[in-house]
């Protein structure tokens, strides 16, 4: 194995395991750090977490993933670029978890970060699109900014979009202790297999060394957790989870390629898409903070935060499994023809990655709360609803965000207000 030279395989298991080790061990003294600077995250109506904890976990992951980096990845243009801006996307996190500043501030500190390796050659390049042929984005000269004798172009603005983008999505679904780790563990992960795969031994050492962060830091973040990564953590690995993309599968002219990230960054986009589309649809600003993430609806229908990661967990990996399947499993040969037999395995797992959207964001959120509605209904009122205003309830509820229930010591039934997330009587 050669440390500095080109990273093979090997290199990619030895970057995970020193990545992990150093995280795990790290994260204690990353949690004296937050005590003594008051980085904590006090619980509120939004949390799911009853004590103080402190939140700088993500600090032991960068550690972790600089250190890994330097000895793991090849001296490079690009591989400095990476670390450097980690650094400092790590940098805007801590701020924001010590002083809570603005969407304006942290969306400023997440462009500058991410420009760092976008503009040292971590950028979208010549890509395939079907009944389009050979697209370049490089080619559409945008601006020159003469301070810096930089050329932006739109393969520039589009990375610099797409980073901005991961690093968010991971960012929002950080709500529940270890569920942002361990789906960054997972897409990690999965990356690095198919990254390796095509030959792109940079970009999966590169996620290798990025699950063993989130799995180290994981030690300490699962429920009940003593740490927290706070955005220093979920920025810093939305970021590696776009460089690694965009220097992995992005980095080949494969058309399916182009499917791998959006397949298995699923969760968190399908989370993040939806809480968006609600925001926009009741005019609240779409950086604001609320109830709607599926980890909330979940707790809100009675789930425990290890029931809730068990699912978030399960329909991550379903989702891995149909990037590995596409990758693979050889249905075609690249130029139209099908294996019936293989054609038909991958149908089955497209169906079975359908069937478990499908059933985690409309059958569960629907029948597991009408059922649990049924008992707590029941319970506290002498004549039992009947099954239609159970419906309507329901229906009610998934509709305006504003989840009912019951107070344990009075059995008042209460409910989140979705513009201020506060309890109030119903």
């Amino acid at each position: 194995m050669l440390v500095h030279g080109r990273p093979e395989t090997i290199s990619a298991v030895f970057a995970f395991a020193l990545a992990a080790g150093l995280a795990w061990l790290l994260v204690p003294f990353a949690e004296k750090i937050a005590w003594r600077i008051g980085a904590i995250d006090e619980p509120n109506e939004r949390s799911l977490h009853a004590t103080p904890t402190p939140k700088l976990g993500g600090l032991a992951i960068l550690i972790a993933v600089e250190i890994a980096g330097l000895l793991f990845l090849p001296e490079t243009e690009q591989t400095h670029a990476i670390l450097i801006g980690a650094a400092v996307i790590a940098g805007v996190g801590v701020i924001d978890d010590v002083f809570t500043i603005g969407a304006g501030p942290k969306l400023l500190g997440q462009i500058i970060g991410s420009s760092i390796p976008i503009f040292n050659g971590v950028r979208l390049g010549a890509f395939t699109l079907p009944f389009v042929g050979a697209v370049d984005p490089s080619s559409v000269h945008l601006l020159t900014i003469p301070l810096l004798d930089q050329n932006v172009d739109l393969g520039h603005l589009l990375t610099i979009i797409g980073f901005v983008a991961v690093i968010n999505v991971i960012n929002l679904i950080d709500g529940v202790d270890g569920l942002a780790a361990g789906v960054c563990v997972i897409s990690a992960g999965t990356l690095c297999i198919i990254a390796l795969s095509l030959d792109r031994n940079t970009a999966g050492a590169l996620a290798a060394l990025t699950a063993g962060g989130a799995l180290g830091f994981l030690r300490h973040g699962f429920p009940p957790a003593s740490s927290f990564m706070g955005d220093t953590g979920s920025n810093l690995l939305g970021y590696l989870l776009a460089a690694i993309t965009i220097q992995g599968a992005l980095k080949t002219n494969a058309v399916v390629a182009l499917l791998f990230p959006l397949i298995v960054l699923a969760v968190p986009i399908l989370d993040t898409g939806f809480v968006i589309a609600k925001r926009i649809k009741y005019r609240q600003p779409i950086y604001r903070a609320d109830r709607w993430h599926f980890h909330h609806r979940m707790s809100d229908i009675g789930f425990s935060q290890r029931r809730t990661l068990a699912y978030m967990y399960g329909w991550a990996l379903v989702m891995a499994g149909l990037a590995l399947a596409l990758r693979f499993i050889p249905y075609s040969d690249d130029h139209g023809n099908f294996d019936l037999a293989w054609t038909i395995v991958i149908i089955a797992c497209l169906v079975a990655a359908l069937a478990a959207s499908v059933y985690l964001v409309v059958t569960l959120e629907i029948l597991k709360l009408r059922r649990f509605r049924f008992a707590q209904m029941g319970a506290r009122t002498p004549v039992p609803p009947t099954p239609e205003e159970i419906d309507a309830g329901v229906a009610r509820e998934l509709e305006t965000g504003q989840f009912a229930t019951v107070d344990p010591q009075t059995g008042e039934f209460k409910a989140t207000d979705p513009e201020t997330g506060e309890f109030e009587a119903v």
